[in-house]
C-alpha cells in the first residue's frame, strides 16, 4: 500500500455548519455493507445491497459524531475509533425496547450531518453501544430521555455516501434503501 500523499489542500471557505440531522440504523450485515470503486476503503459509497431497510431517527440538539485516528509507530498499526453520541428526547416503552435491541446487536449507522454529508459508522464491524443513560432529569428543563454512545473500530475512516445532500441523505447510490420512520412522537 502506498503511503505517499497524493494532493494538497487549500484553506476552505467558512461555509460549514456543525451538528447532526438524523441517523439511519441498519441491522448488522456481515462483511462490508457498502461498495465503492476503490478497494482501499478511501472512497465514496456508491452502492448498497438491494432491498436494504434503514431505520430513521431524527435528531435535534446535542448529538455528535467524533472519529479518532489511532496510529502506533511501534506496532505499525493504524485504525479509526468512531464515536456517536445520541441524545434522544422523551422516554417511551417502545424506544426503551429499541435501545435494548441496539445494545444487544451491533448496527451499522449512517450519520447524516446538518451540512448534508452522510457517513457510514461501523461499515465492516458494526457499532456497539458502549454506554448510555435512561433519565428523567431533576428539574423541569432537564433531559427526559436517552443518551446513548455507540463505538465502532474500523480499519478505514468512515466512508461518505456519494452525492449526499441536506435533503437527500443517500444521494445517488445504486439501490437506495427503504427508509422506515416512526409515525409516533
Amino acid at each position: 500500500m502506498a503511503c505517499n500523499l497524493t494532493i494538497g489542500r487549500n484553506e476552505p471557505c467558512k461555509d460549514s455548519i456543525g451538528g447532526l440531522d438524523s441517523v439511519y440504523f441498519v441491522n448488522y450485515t456481515s462483511g462490508s455493507l457498502a461498495t465503492s470503486s476503490q478497494a482501499n476503503g478511501d472512497a465514496l459509497i456508491e452502492s448498497l445491497p438491494a432491498a436494504l431497510t434503514v431505520y430513521e431517527y431524527q435528531l435535534k440538539g446535542n448529538s455528535s459524531y467524533t472519529e479518532t485516528v489511532n496510529s502506533s509507530r511501534d506496532n505499525g498499526t493504524t485504525f479509526f475509533s468512531q464515536e456517536l453520541v445520541l441524545n434522544l428526547k422523551k422516554l417511551t416503552n417502545e424506544m426503551t425496547t429499541q435501545l435494548k435491541l441496539m445494545a444487544y446487536g451491533r448496527p451499522q449507522i449512517f450519520v447524516h450531518t446538518s451540512a448534508g454529508d452522510t457517513l457510514l459508522v461501523g461499515q465492516r464491524e458494526g457499532a456497539d453501544v458502549t454506554g448510555g443513560t435512561i433519565q428523567t432529569g431533576a428539574a423541569l428543563g432537564d433531559l427526559y430521555g436517552y443518551s446513548v454512545t455507540f463505538t465502532g473500530l474500523e480499519p478505514f475512516p468512515a466512508a461518505f455516501v456519494v452525492s449526499a445532500s441536506y435533503g437527500n441523505p443517500f444521494g445517488t447510490v445504486t439501490n437506495p434503501p427503504t427508509i422506515v420512520g416512526n409515525t409516533n412522537s
